[in-house]
């Protein structure tokens, strides 16, 4: 019945539906320090099952130097917005200076995260929707950080992480020989 219907074209069945939106992937380019930043969120699991703690890390782009970092009990935009605003003063970044590219999280998303980057004029960015891989300098820094020969696995606190990743962001920065910067640190 439906073959017939569809030659006469009386197969009115389907609902009109949105027309697909392909959004464009996002080029960002550094040719200098403090230009263009990229941050993320990832979880760190403790010992007690099924609890974790947020670990915030924002990168710099061209040197692959973690400029800030902050462990949560949870994750939101007020911390998103606390550290930003410590890591923009810190480097003394300047208006329009710094484009911040990050995922579609929620804390990335949110009104007054979005806000206080519009006052501080900081250019924001965003991975297309629903795709996965558009922060590949975070994830792949993630993936460097959990596969560390001495990274626990869980950690048994906050404290615990936090002196775990005191060490790790000091070798990162400072000894880590970059593959991405033929074989140089992230120092600056």
């Amino acid at each position: 019945m439906h073959r017939i219907l569809r030659s006469l074209g009386e197969n009115g069945e389907r609902r009109n539906q949105r027309p697909a939106v392909h959004n464009a992937v996002p080029r960002l380019l550094a040719e200098a320090p403090n230009e263009v930043w990229t941050w993320d969120i990832t979880k760190l699991p403790l010992i007690r099952g099924g609890v974790y703690l947020s670990l915030y890390v924002v990168l710099d782009l061209f040197s692959r130097f973690v400029v800030a970092w902050m462990i949560s009990l949870k994750e939101n935009s007020a911390l998103s917005q606390q550290l930003m605003t410590e890591a923009i003063t810190r480097y003394s970044i300047q208006p329009n200076q710094l484009t911040l590219h990050q995922d579609r999280g929620s804390p990335m998303r949110a009104h007054g995260y979005l806000e206080q980057m519009r006052e501080l004029d900081v250019t924001c960015s965003h991975n297309r929707p629903r795709v996965s891989n558009d922060n590949p300098f975070s994830e792949s820094q993630f993936k460097t950080q959990k596969y560390q020969p001495d990274y626990p696995g869980r950690f048994n606190g906050m404290s615990h992480a936090r002196n775990w990743c005191e060490d790790y962001f000091d070798w990162y920065n400072f000894e880590h020989h970059h593959s991405g910067l033929a074989g140089y640190t992230p120092e600056r």
